[in-house]
C-alpha cells in the first residue's frame, strides 16, 4: 500500500503539516511507523489514543482483560457499552473509529518471555501501559535485547514518572533497578488507588515520547526521567546514568535471554488470580458462620480508613497494611485472627507478614469485603 497520503488525511493531519518539525515527511513517516503498547488501561487508553490520532500507522495492544465498570474512571478508551468486551477489542472499536486510517491489532493475552518475540518483533517502539514489574522487566529485557527503544511510564495514587529507556544510547529500567523489590511494597491501583486524570497526564507524555522517537525529533527522555506530583502540581528532571554493573547493558552483561519473570519479580503474573497463591483463606460464607456462632476471632481491616467508611465488618479494628509491621505489637497471638481488605490482595499479602512475625493462626478472607457483600450480605455497599 502507497505510503503517500490521501486527501482525507491531508485534512485530518493538517495541523501536523503546518509544522516544520513534521510536515508531509514526518507525516507519512507516522504513517509508516508501529508502535506496540502493553496494556489498555489507564496509561495505555491516552498513549492509544493520541498515537492513533497522530496517524501512527500500526498500533498494536496487548492486555488480557475485560472491561469493568471500576475501570472507567480512568481508563478513558472505554465505554460503558463496551463493559465485559475484552480490553483490547473494546479499544480498538475505539481507535477505528478515531481514525479509520490506520491498522489496530489486538492481542487479547498475557505477555510473556515465550510469546513477547512472535509479538513485538515487528514493532518500532515498545510503549509501556502496564500496572506490573513482571512486565516491566520483560519489556526492558527485551527491547535492550532487541535495540528497541522502551518508553517506560508509572503511576501510583497521585504520583507519576516517565522516562524512555534505550540501552543502545543511555540507561535502562535495569540500570536503576537490577533487581525487584518485594511485591508487598508494590500495590497496584485496585489496592492503593489513583487519581482518575493522573494516568492522563502521564499517557499523554508517553505518546509525546513515542511520536519524537519515531519522527527523530527533539529530545527524548533518554538519561532522564519526569517525575510528577498532581497534588503539588509539580514536575522533577532527574537525569540517569549508565550503570556500567547493570546485568542487562553494563559492560559485562549476564543477561542474553529472556528469563521466567514471574518467578523473577516473585509475584503471580494475573493479579486477578492472588487468591490462588495462598492456601491461609478463609471464604465469607465460613467466616459468617463463625461470626453468628459467637466465636473468638479478631478482625483485621487492612484497607485505608476511609476505605472502611464504604464498607466494614462490625468489630473489625483498621491497621493499614503500611502500619501492619509497626502495630505487630499491638496484636494478640493467642485467638484466632482473620485479615481482610477489599478484594483480597492486600489481606494475602498482610497473612505472609504476620507469619513472618511468628502468628500462626491467621487467615485472609477470600475476595475481601467485596466477596462478603455477594455471599453474605446484599445490603452492603461495594466499591
Amino acid at each position: 500500500m502507497s505510503q503517500n497520503l490521501s486527501q482525507d488525511e491531508l485534512f485530518r493531519y493538517s495541523r501536523h503539516l503546518m509544522l516544520p518539525e513534521v510536515g508531509l515527511a514526518g507525516q507519512e513517516k507516522l504513517k509508516r511507523s508501529s508502535a506496540l503498547i502493553v496494556g489498555t488501561g489507564g496509561l495505555g487508553s491516552p498513549i492509544s489514543l493520541y498515537l492513533a490520532a497522530a496517524g501512527v500507522g500500526r498500533l498494536g495492544l496487548v492486555d488480557y482483560d475485560k472491561v469493568e465498570i471500576s475501570n472507567l474512571q480512568r481508563q478513558i478508551v472505554h465505554t460503558t457499552s463496551t463493559l465485559g468486551v475484552t480490553k483490547v477489542e473494546s479499544a480498538k472499536k475505539h481507535l477505528s473509529d478515531l481514525n479509520p486510517t490506520i491498522e489496530v491489532i489486538p492481542f487479547n493475552t498475557a505477555l510473556t518471555s515465550s510469546n513477547i518475540d512472535e509479538i513485538a518483533n515487528s514493532y518500532d517502539v515498545i510503549v509501556d501501559g502496564t500496572d506490573n514489574l513482571t512486565t516491566r522487566y520483560l519489556l526492558n529485557d527485551y527491547a535492550g535485547l532487541h535495540g528497541k527503544p522502551y518508553v517506560y511510564g508509572s503511576i501510583f495514587r497521585f504520583e507519576g514518572q516517565v522516562s524512555v529507556f534505550d540501552a543502545n544510547k543511555g540507561a535502562c529500567y535495569r540500570c536503576l533497578f537490577p533487581e525487584p523489590p518485594p511485591p508487598e511494597l508494590l500495590p497496584s491501583c485496585s489496592d492503593a488507588g489513583v487519581m482518575g486524570v493522573l494516568p492522563g497526564i502521564v499517557g499523554c507524555m508517553e505518546a509525546n515520547e513515542t511520536i519524537k522517537l519515531l519522527l527523530g525529533i527533539g529530545e527524548p527522555l533518554i538519561n532522564r526521567m519526569v517525575l510528577f506530583d498532581a497534588l503539588e502540581m509539580q514536575f522533577t528532571e532527574i537525569h540517569l546514568k549508565k550503570n556500567s554493573s547493570c546485568p542487562l547493558c553494563g559492560e559485562h552483561p549476564v543477561i542474553h535471554d529472556l528469563v521466567d519473570y514471574e518467578q523473577f519479580c516473585g509475584a503471580p503474573y494475573r493479579r486477578t488470580n492472588r487468591q490462588e497463591s495462598f492456601s491461609d483463606c478463609i471464604s465469607p460464607k465460613e467466616l459468617s458462620i463463625i461470626l453468628n456462632e459467637k466465636k473468638d476471632v479478631l478482625l483485621i481491616d487492612v484497607r485505608n480508613p476511609v476505605e472502611s467508611q464504604v464498607s466494614s465488618l462490625p468489630g473489625a479494628i483498621v491497621i493499614p497494611l503500611e502500619m501492619l509491621s509497626s502495630r505487630m505489637q499491638d496484636i494478640p497471638h493467642d485467638q484466632p485472627i482473620v485479615v481482610f481488605c477489599r478484594t483480597g490482595g492486600r489481606s494475602q499479602t498482610a497473612v505472609g507478614l504476620m507469619r513472618q512475625a511468628g502468628f500462626t493462626n491467621v487467615r485472609s478472607l477470600q475476595g475481601g469485603i467485596n466477596a462478603w457483600v455477594c455471599q453474605v450480605d446484599l445490603s452492603m455497599r461495594q466499591y
